[in-house]
């Protein structure tokens, strides 16, 4: 008797919005790191500059400044330089705290036998430390930046880094998740099986509708029941292929 394979065997999962909540700070670290440059709150400049950042949620944040200031490489270091210390602050100040479920969904889902990844637009430093503020090293054996990748979303750099390092064996048996069009984009771009938003962070229904996904879901708590249907699915098929 054949046994059906698991269709997917590599989740990539983003952080911020996705298994990680924002609470306003990416946001508020934004607008800090725009008045570094001087780009004051309440001018157009500004406002357009936010609107952007909306937009461009889950992206790299270096090339988010570095499109702001128009290639300026000094202003979107200096940026991204004040960014990052007022996103640090903000976790060693408030501190950081899960999506409701995260972490039992990611344990759960290593336990039946998936890889998990997480992946982010933020660099290795704040990756690192949001891990360490939430007590996750040992629950995600690998996160991965911009900077281990060569290129952050929407280019699939990431997700494609994450196949190799696990020793996937192909972008057919990848699901990637998260709360951002930029993160449905680079799991199409990669190929992945299954792209799917969830509704817990910045972008909307609305927002999702414009990029190519496999699934809409209320919290990456829904994911295990739709790799089970996944799953349901190839033994299925398997089941009403002829023998060879």
């Amino acid at each position: 008797m054949t046994t059906a394979p698991l269709p997917i065997q590599l989740v990539c999962l983003d952080m911020a919005g996705t298994t990680v909540h924002d609470d306003g700070a990416v946001l508020a670290a934004f607008h800090h790191a725009l008045g570094t440059i001087g780009i004051p709150t309440g001018s157009p400049e500004h406002d357009t500059a936010v609107a952007y950042a909306l937009d461009t949620m889950g992206q790299s944040k270096i090339e988010v400044f570095r499109a702001l200031t128009a290639g300026d490489e000094h202003r979107a270091r200096t940026a991204n330089h004040a960014f990052e210390a007022a996103y640090d602050r903000s976790v060693d100040t408030d501190g950081v705290r899960e999506i409701p479920g995260a972490a039992d969904t990611i344990e759960h889902l290593r336990t039946v036998g998936y890889h998990v990844v997480l992946t982010t637009g933020f660099s290795p430093a704040t990756r690192d430390r949001i891990l360490r503020a939430l007590g996750w090293h040992d629950l995600v054996p690998l996160a991965l930046s911009p900077a281990d990748a060569g290129r952050g979303r929407p280019h699939p750099d990431m997700l494609l880094t994450a196949l190799l390092r696990t020793g996937t064996e192909s972008v057919h048996h990848l699901a990637a998740v998260g709360d951002t069009t930029s993160d449905l984009l680079a799991a199409h771009r990669a190929g992945a099986r299954i792209a799917a938003a969830v509704r817990t962070g910045s972008h909307t229904d609305t927002d999702f509708a414009t990029v190519p996904h496999t699934h809409i879901l209320d919290s990456v708590t829904a994911l295990p029941a739709v790799l089970g249907a996944a799953t349901d699915a190839t033994a299925a098929a398997l089941l009403r292929s002829p023998l060879s």
